[in-house]
């Protein structure tokens, strides 16, 4: 199946959006009725758009497949013509919601439009409507199934739900199109997909004013001239800054193009994002290029530190391009263009011709024309539009040194600051409120459970009244096993073993089920013959290859048996090892990093075990588990992980404060 993909996959850019604008009527071998609907596009996105300020590219579509050259993308024709745009947002994602809220109402003012759009994670718009998604739909199946036709959000649905293999549910673009266009009412998504969608994009047109803030700015002439004739180059000047080289700090060392001697004070107005990346901005600029910045405590410090960075942005924008007039015809640092060639090449555009000849050369430069009409990627470069408007811009300085005294003061800037509770609403708006939190200690928590006698299915996680939260899972079948053994155990067989564990299971007075943990392990472990070496088997003499020819003889004689003065305990060689472990432990960094009990009870309780060493203090089982959890919670970073799966269904809830 044909796939709508483009050579990004190439470029390896993960912050754009790609959309298709599908009108209805659109012939192939006539281009002029899509250029009658590119016409009514940017009028529609133009009375939306004409005051934001893109971070990176602006909206913008080109034709494409229609009668011509071969198409840019080997699988363009599986399209039906169409107009294409990319656009991308940088660090800004607002961009990426208000182009899906032009597209929303480009098929709401444009009769039969139908508008698909996939970013670098695909279907991204679904992304959002995650909790609301029916249960076949995955990013597999839904994979050219998501377009928005008439403002709403439509999601062609599977025929075959059941079916495993991914070929079976396959869908072209042209399918899908005309399904949407026969069969609205069967592919509209659901109000709640809808309304998770329309959060995104809600509050616009009126958002845009919401995320602008205009400050004033201490800057040379040329560079106040530029931003009065076109305030959007305020983003391409503020990422080349922010994204700046050595290079081009060697740039802003001699200010050829935007000097510092002659400066003055104007309003600029940024996004919310823009701002905030030039402010955390640190630079210190050369002394010798002319900036006489007043000190950080100054109150026009900040004016003046946002202008230097401004006239450097632009200062390194117009570094970047060559100032020549065949710049414009330079395509070779483009990779789309780039594989656009190698394509006419394997296609035999080219006629085998010798590289470099007459005829080749203008073949290439037709290729060349046609890809530069029919791409969204190739413009001219920043810096070659800064260089030409400066040749145009009257440059007043009397005028803008007059315009000083009615300046408006700069935006308040305090919505950087963001306090616990501002965070605290932010994340509740995005994601939700916060459920009740239950005050609970969770140490105490963690302690009953950990004391909960568990079944041999698993762990249960103990309620607030000391029971299980949920009924036990093994009651059933230690009760099947308990009358089937009792029942079958005189008849069937005369083992003294499983008579044992018939024993070890078995009724309650209240007609439950008791269960003797000790007998059972003691009677499986007969039946397995699983038998742990007692008192009375010779270390000194065994055969086997155990740790023991290791150890001091001497130590070994006398760690064989202690006594309390009442009856002897039998120690056995896997005791002895370890002891000896935990005494070579203590003393090492890892030992040391355990949180230890202080008392002197626990101390002289542990003295005959561990006479060799005087400063022992055993481990703290309780502080360590709930020190290790802790740490554990603050690492998932309020997502999911071990210590809140471990907590969640005890009911303890962490403040995330």
């Amino acid at each position: 199946m044909a796939s709508t993909k483009t050579p990004f996959e190439i470029v390896k850019e993960d912050d754009f959006v790609e959309y298709f604008l599908f009108p209805v009527g659109c012939d192939i071998d006539n281009d002029s009725s899509l250029e009658e609907v590119t016409k009514r596009v940017n009028t529609v996105v133009n009375k939306y758009a004409s005051t934001y300020i893109w971070q990176k590219d602006q909206f913008n579509v080109i034709p494409r497949n229609i009668a011509g050259l071969p198409p840019l993308v080997d699988n363009e024709e599986s399209l039906p013509p169409h107009l294409y745009g990319t656009l991308h947002y940088g660090e800004n994602i607002e961009d990426e919601w208000f182009l899906v809220f032009l597209l929303q109402q480009l098929t709401k003012e444009i009769s039969g439009l139908i508008v698909r759009v996939v970013d670098a994670d695909g279907e991204f718009l679904l992304i959002e409507a995650a909790n609301f998604l029916p249960k076949w739909a995955s990013p597999e199946t839904c994979d050219q199934r998501v377009y928005i036709y008439e403002g709403a959000l439509h999601l062609i649905p599977l025929e075959n739900v059941d079916e495993e293999e991914e070929e079976d549910n396959e869908i072209t673009v042209t399918q899908a199109i005309e399904k949407v266009r026969t069969d609205p009412a069967t592919t509209r998504a659901s109000d709640a997909i809808q309304n998770a969608i329309d959060n995104d994009v809600a509050g616009y047109p009126s958002k845009i004013e919401e995320n602008l803030h205009r400050s004033n700015v201490y800057v040379p002439v040329g560079v106040a001239a530029l931003l009065k004739e076109r305030p959007s180059l305020i983003a391409p000047a503020v990422m080349g800054f922010c994204h700046r080289d050595p290079i081009d700090v060697r740039v802003c060392r001699a200010m050829r193009y935007f000097p510092p001697e002659n400066r003055v004070m104007t309003s600029v107005t940024f996004t919310k994002c823009l701002y905030a990346m030039l402010l955390q901005q640190k630079f210190v600029p050369d002394r010798r290029t002319g900036w006489n910045l007043p000190a950080q405590s100054s109150p026009t410090y900040l004016t003046h530190s946002l202008g230097m960075k401004i006239a450097c942005g632009f200062e390194i924008l117009v570094s970047q391009c060559k100032g020549s007039n065949d710049e414009q015809d330079d395509l070779s640092t483009d990779k789309r263009w780039a594989h656009y060639h190698t394509s006419l090449k394997e296609k035999g555009y080219f006629k085998d011709l010798l590289e470099g000849s007459q005829e080749y050369n203008k073949l290439e430069k037709v290729a060349k024309d046609y890809y530069r009409s029919h791409t969204t990627t190739y413009q001219p470069s920043i810096g070659q539009i800064v260089l030409r408007l400066l040749d145009t811009v009257e440059m007043d300085v009397d005028e803008m040194k007059e315009a000083e005294k009615n300046l408006p003061t700069s935006d308040d800037d305090s919505w950087l600051q963001v306090s616990v509770e501002d965070l605290d609403r932010l994340m509740a708006e995005r994601y939700g409120g916060k459920q009740a939190a239950r005050s609970m200690e969770v140490s105490s928590h963690l302690s009953t459970f950990l004391k909960h006698v568990s079944t041999h299915e698993g762990a249960e996680f103990p309620s607030l009244n000391g029971e299980c939260s949920t009924s036990s899972p093994s009651t059933a079948p230690l009760s099947s096993v308990a009358m089937d053994t009792d029942a079958d155990a005189d008849s069937a067989t005369d083992d003294d073993s499983i008579r044992a564990v018939a024993a070890a299971v078995g009724r309650g007075s209240g007609g439950g089920v008791t269960f003797d943990a000790d007998a059972f392990q003691c009677a499986v472990t007969n039946i397995l013959d699983f038998v742990v070496p007692d008192d009375s088997w010779d270390l000194d003499d065994s055969d086997g290859s155990g740790m023991s020819g290791y150890e001091d003889e001497a130590e070994m004689e006398i760690g064989k048996r202690r006594t309390d003065g009442k009856s002897e305990t039998p120690i056995t060689e896997l005791k002895q090892y370890m002891d000896q472990m935990d005494r070579e432990l203590s003393s090492t960094t890892l030992g040391q990093s355990f949180e230890k009990k202080v008392g002197k009870a626990a101390k002289k309780g542990m003295e005959d075990s561990f006479s060799d060493i005087e400063s022992f203090e055993p481990v703290d089982i309780d502080m360590n588990a709930l020190k290790n959890i802790l740490e554990s919670y603050q690492a998932e970073m309020g997502g999911s992980g071990p210590a809140s799966t471990l907590l969640g269904p005890m009911g303890v809830k962490l403040d995330k404060k």
